[in-house]
């Protein structure tokens, strides 16, 4: 499955402009675009999350380039993102329009669609309706409620309470209007709720096809194919905790390995302090790969000579094993 790598120059979550990209595979007729690398948490220094300010339009636009550039099909990995908008950003770089109660356009973000009252589809790219839209997902959270987008991710995104409580009456009008204009009830979603809730928007105003995200990429690269291979699995990702349980990727990978009973090391560079018993039921060892506590931003920065570090150290391990 050969890719071509195609460079575009986007706009970050606050709108400033950055160099993003995305891969073409199966002759150039597949798109597969992440999420993150447009419109992801790591373009942001903690002092600048703010879900209320930023927006999804970066991704909007790696699509838009996407179709340019002649896919009908096109994979979006939704994950990391710095976004609470409902995929609202993706929309209004693809057409659609946001408007209030006198017909003016609104800015696409949380803290500007505070007086939605209409959406305009009538300029969508036309170039939509022709194209499979396939949305990989990392959780289950559906948009709306104690578990939803606001209440469980907006924090990690540097919501305040004050925040999460905007967020949520946001989703809510923006949920509630989607409803009446198409008849889907986004809030009845399973996945919903990823990356800020803009699977719903998408699923709902693109006809995106949502899958688990980690089931569906291991079939596409022949997964099984590799573990009937494998004695030993490492997996990772930034924090292994109990959201991992709840779709993520190296649950999915584990639950595979340790049904052919193939050992599981995960790393991250955040794990639990103390045991717990349904991490372990997957993972046989966790290590983080930080030697101590830091804030994220340097944590990341870092991120891969602690990887190669802990990497050696595990080499070291099964040669003396061996």
């Amino acid at each position: 499955m050969e890719a071509v790598k195609i460079e575009k120059e986007v706009h970050d979550p606050l709108g400033r402009k950055i160099k993003s990209s995305f891969g073409l595979i199966d002759d150039s007729k597949t798109a597969v675009i992440e999420m993150a690398d447009a419109s992801g948490l790591r373009l942001l220094k903690k002092e600048e999350l703010n879900p209320l300010k930023t927006s999804s339009f970066g991704t909007g636009e790696l699509i838009k380039s996407a179709l340019d550039n002649g896919a009908n099909k096109i994979i979006i990995a939704m994950g990391g993102s710095a976004t609470v908008d409902g995929g609202c950003g993706i929309l209004r770089a693809l057409g659609i329009a946001f408007l209030d109660a006198d017909g003016e356009n609104l800015l696409a973000t949380p803290e500007g669609l505070v007086n939605l009252a209409r959406i305009d589809n009538s300029k969508l790219d036309p170039r939509i309706a022709e194209c499979e839209i396939v949305i990989l997902c990392d959780v289950n959270n559906k948009l709306l409620g104690e578990q939803g987008a606001a209440s469980v991710f907006g924090p990690q995104k540097g919501a305040s309470p004050d925040d999460v409580q905007v967020l949520e009456t946001f989703l809510k009008k923006f949920a509630a209007i989607s409803l009446a204009q198409t008849g889907i009830d986004m809030t009845d979603i399973k996945h919903g709720g990823t990356a800020g809730g803009a699977t719903a928007g998408l699923h709902v105003w693109l006809n995106a096809k949502l899958v688990n995200g980690i089931d569906y990429f291991l079939s596409l690269t022949n997964f099984d194919g590799a573990l009937e291979r494998s004695n030993l699995v490492i997996t990772g990702e930034g924090s292994i905790d109990n959201q991992t349980l709840q779709g993520k990727g190296p649950y999915g990978i584990a639950l595979k390995a340790k049904n052919k009973n193939i050992p599981v090391i995960g790393l991250a560079g955040k794990i639990p302090l103390e045991p717990d018993a349904e991490l372990q039921r997957y993972f046989d060892i966790l290590l983080s790969i930080n030697n101590e506590p830091v804030e994220i931003a340097e944590a990341m920065a870092d991120t891969e000579k602690n990887l190669i570090r802990t990497a050696i150290i595990i080499g070291d391990l099964i040669a003396i094993r061996s």
